[in-house]
């Protein structure tokens, strides 16, 4: 079976102060919207962003089915240029010129090996823009995501 279409929009978010972070992606197969959503302590906003997308295509890969192009709709221009930078970061074995891991390799080699087994199409949007006539689900991923990090951090400071 094909499914006829796969979008995905993503959002992560960070209280620097705190290190608290959440990520959600809402998920659109064949038309049904699902939301997929968590948080997670001492983490830092690209870490967010990259679990977004990794969550939402760990999800999408329980169907086993034949995938079209996946659409992955996001304000992250880090995980969009991924990509692009991904034959670099094997050639060097994941590793900076001063002999240090790059930041979030584990994050990065997975989506990379997702992205590798997925027909994945990214697309960058600007962030934290205005509500219009036409529906963006970004900025719904955006809102959820800064709401799950308030929550956090108010559970946090109650503690």
């Amino acid at each position: 079976m094909l499914l006829q279409k796969i979008e995905i929009y993503t959002d992560g978010s960070c209280h620097t102060q705190q290190c608290q972070g959440a990520w959600v992606a809402i998920v659109f197969i064949a038309g049904e919207k699902v939301i997929l959503s968590g948080k997670e302590l001492n983490t830092t906003h690209n870490r967010m962003e990259l679990t977004a997308v990794i969550k939402a295509f760990e999800y999408i890969q329980q169907f086993n089915t034949k995938m079209p192009v996946i659409k992955v709709v996001t304000d992250s221009q880090y995980v969009t240029g991924l990509h692009a930078r991904s034959g670099k970061f094997s050639t060097q074995n994941f590793i900076t010129k001063k002999g240090t891991p790059i930041s979030n390799a584990d994050l990065v080699m997975k989506l990379l090996a997702l992205t590798n087994a997925l027909p994945v199409e990214f697309i960058k949007i600007k962030a934290h823009q205005k509500k219009t006539a036409v529906i963006n689900y970004n900025i719904e991923a955006d809102k959820l995501s800064r709401n799950i990090v308030r929550l956090a951090v108010k559970e946090l400071k109650a503690l």
